[in-house]
């Protein structure tokens, strides 16, 4: 099985990095550049104004940054020391970050103060109430009762919040940790130590926090990686965010086994993306197909330099040869965060043999599939459709807060929810969620979230979200909604509400108002989700 050869702990990982790759640039954000060795340089001292203001072995450290050299340094410091990482998504909204950060139980958290529209500070002030009375911490919140600190990256006049580069600059105070005392605590992290808590949506409204290991986290990204065509020359540019396990282990983690150099932009846009990665000489793109295809037709594409690229699995920007037109003839693979990534895998570049259309790839060395139905759990025979469970060496350790008897089979095996068959060679053909979730540009949305959200306002009785397949996205979120007896509000205007209190890729792309007893039901009297999605399909082929 191709595993490193070292000690699979953080500490270890970024030391021997800085020695083999020196100043070979690590990451690039616009016009910052962090090489191996300064990025294990800036760690360290991060990591010892960490130690200095409490922080150890198994705090949960949230980190809500967008993509770039401070999400890299803040990862690399927080882990290092034998804390657990906990991403915050940047797209939360009050809600959904009051939610995490008390599930999480984050102790410590390390934030820029906005991004793009977001104001971090004001959506922290809203989702801790009494925080804006705190003129120092420790923090003492009723409704974030673990919460003790949190440092500001970027401008921040609030007084309960403190700098982030001032923290580090406080490895050096009068309670100095020194390089020693971090080399002695860095010797006491071990592979078995959990290094990641991260959230994904799970089958009800809350999301699911996914606990892994540093040993996980860094051989699954290192077996992926040995599977990819990588070399150090690269410059590998995905715009798959850090919080979610495709840009963190897949992406981000994989590169770095490979020596190779990480692209990142603070925003996609077609214009200013092109000129990033001509002047960049990207080498490797990676990401959801509507990204190639927004890119390709912007009017500049055609009169850019794209000439160095050469692998990756984007449409539209790269080579038919590396990936096919037919989106069912470009290899595929299936994972979750439950399995830190990739459980199955193909070759990203090239085409799919016509007999192997729309299959997803095998199972990744150290993993074991089987097929069960899904409501006895009975093993089904090769070739049968049923729901796909796993169990190996990438899978989580558990589920943040619930029973182990409530997450795995007596067996250790781990039902994903996910339905599809292996074929006679071990090629597994993915069928779709056996659940409801919606599947959009990558990302996962519950319904019932977005029911309940929708629910609650007082114009709305009912609320019914699916999604409805685009060619591009994968799935659009769509949403069916029943006034109460004599409201009025139009579906625009509940969409702009619900941009305020969901992340914008959970917002529906349409929401339409009928009357009451003009939805479809069962027999049961649930609603007929397969009828309920050829209605509006029908509703948005007439718009």
């Amino acid at each position: 099985m191709p595993f490193p050869d070292y000690t699979a702990t953080v500490p270890t990982f970024v030391r021997l990095l800085a020695d083999e790759h020196g100043d070979k640039e690590l990451i690039v954000l616009d016009d910052r550049r962090l090489s191996y060795r300064d990025a294990e340089a800036q760690s360290a001292r991060l990591a010892r104004g960490l130690l200095a203001r409490g922080v150890g072995k198994g705090t949960r450290v949230g980190l809500l940054m967008p993509n770039g050299p401070d999400w890299l340094v803040a990862w690399l410091a927080t882990t290092r020391i034998g804390a657990v990482l906990v991403p915050l998504n940047t797209f939360f909204q009050t809600r959904e970050l009051a939610w995490l950060l008390r599930h999480g139980d984050v102790h410590t958290l390390l934030t820029v103060s906005g991004f793009l529209s977001h104001d971090y500070l004001e959506r922290l002030e809203a989702a801790a109430p009494g925080l804006a009375d705190y003129t120092t911490d420790p923090y003492r919140l009723p409704d974030l009762p673990y919460l003790r600190q949190i440092f500001v990256w970027g401008e921040c006049d609030r007084k309960w919040a403190q700098s982030g580069p001032e923290l580090i600059a406080s490895a050096g105070g009068e309670d100095a940790i020194d390089d020693a005392f971090l080399a002695a605590v860095e010797q006491d992290v071990t592979p078995a130590d959990p290094m990641l808590l991260m959230y994904s949506s799970g089958s009800t409204a809350d999301p699911k926090g996914a606990i892994h290991t540093h040993s996980t986290v860094i051989r699954h990204a290192f077996n992926l990686a040995s599977q990819r065509d990588l070399v150090p020359e690269d410059r590998v540019w995905s715009p798959m965010p850090f919080f979610w396990v495709g840009g963190f282990v897949f992406s981000l983690v994989g590169n770095m086994h490979r020596g190779t150099t990480t692209l990142c932009e603070e925003v996609f846009d077609p214009e200013t993306t092109l000129a990033f990665l001509e002047r960049e000489r990207v080498s490797v793109a990676l990401g959801w197909p509507h990204f190639g295809k927004a890119l390709s037709e912007h009017p500049s594409f055609a009169s850019r330099d794209l000439s160095s690229l050469r692998a990756g699995n984007v449409p539209n920007i790269l080579p038919k040869e590396i990936v096919p037109d037919d989106p069912l003839l470009r290899p595929n693979a299936l994972g979750m965060t439950e399995t830190c990534g990739p459980h199955t895998f193909a070759q990203l570049e090239g085409a799919l043999s016509e007999d192997r259309r729309g299959s997803f790839g095998v199972t990744v060395e150290g993993v074991e599939h089987r097929v069960v139905d899904p409501e006895s759990g009975e093993i089904l025979p090769q070739g049968e459709f049923g729901e796909i469970c796993v169990r190996g060496y990438s899978l989580m350790q558990g589920l943040y807060k619930m029973e182990r008897q409530d997450v795995f089979e007596p067996d250790g095996f781990y039902r994903t929810g996910d339905g599809g068959y292996f074929d006679a060679d071990g090629v597994l053909y993915f069928k779709g969620r056996l659940g409801e979730m919606i599947k959009t540009a990558g990302a996962n949305v519950t319904p019932s979230e977005v029911e309940q959200v929708l629910i609650a306002y007082p114009e709305v009785k009912e609320a019914y979200v699916v999604g409805v397949d685009d060619p591009v996205r994968g799935q659009n979120v769509e949403a069916a909604v029943v006034l109460e007896l004599d409201q009025a509000v139009d579906g625009e205007t509940l969409r702009a509400r619900i941009k305020k209190e969901l992340s914008a890729y959970k917002v529906p792309r349409h929401i339409f108002i009928y009357p009451s007893g003009s939805l479809p039901f069962t027999d049961s009297g649930k609603i007929d989700k397969r009828k309920l999605v050829a209605m509006l399909e029908a509703g948005l082929a007439s718009d």
